[in-house]
C-alpha cells in the first residue's frame, strides 16, 4: 500500500505492507530520519514524539495509515543549524541533555506546547510535557522551556513588526 504525506516540508510517498505499522518505524527505517527515538513502544515515554498537523503525537502507537495526506514534522525539520527553532536554541543555551536519548521527544512536545501557549506556567508545563527522562534533567528542561518561550515571544514580536 502506498501512503503519501508531507514530512519536514517535502512530499513523500512510502510503500508499506501493513497500514497499521507505527509511523515511528516508517520515519526511522524507511525515510532514514533517526532523530525520532524508540523508547517504550506503548506511547508512555514520549521519546518518539513528532508533530502531525501541528499536534504532538507519540509515533510508536500512531498507525502510518493515519498519516495519509498529513503534514509531519520530526526533530530534523524543526529548525536548521543556521536557524534553530527557539526550543532547540534554548536546549543548547541551558545545556539540557545528559545522555540526550529522550531529548528530541521533549523538544517536539515543547514546540507543540509553545505553538499554542508562548507563556506557559510551571503547572501548564507539567500538564503538557509528560515525557520521561531516565537521566532526570527535568530542572534544566523546565529552564529551557521558559527560555524557549521567551525566544518564541521575541520571534513572534519580530514577525509582527516586520509585517
Amino acid at each position: 500500500m502506498e501512503i503519501s504525506f508531507q514530512i519536514n516540508g517535502e512530499n513523500r510517498s512510502v510503500q508499506v505492507e501493513d497500514e497499521n505499522t507505527p509511523l515511528l518505524w516508517v520515519v526511522r527505517d524507511v525515510l532514514d530520519l533517526k532523530g525520532t527515538k524508540f523508547g517504550c513502544g506503548k506511547a508512555a515515554c514520549g521519546a518518539c514524539t513528532l508533530h502531525v498537523d501541528g499536534e504532538a503525537v507519540r509515533s510508536c502507537s500512531y498507525a502510518v495509515k493515519f498519516a495519509k495526506g498529513k503534514n509531519i514534522v520530526t526533530i530534523e525539520g524543526l529548525g536548521t543549524p543556521e536557524r534553530p527553532h527557539p526550543v532547540q536554541q534554548a536546549w543548547v543555551e541551558e545545556i539540557v541533555p545528559q545522555c540526550g536519548y529522550c531529548q528530541p521527544g521533549f523538544m517536539m512536545a515543547t514546540a507543540a506546547l509553545l505553538s499554542k501557549n508562548d507563556h506557559p506556567t510551571d503547572e501548564e508545563i507539567d500538564a503538557n510535557i509528560i515525557n520521561v527522562c531516565r537521566c532526570a534533567t527535568y530542572y534544566r528542561m523546565r529552564k529551557a522551556i521558559h527560555r524557549a518561550a521567551e525566544l518564541t515571544r521575541e520571534t513572534n514580536l519580530q514577525s509582527t513588526e516586520n509585517s
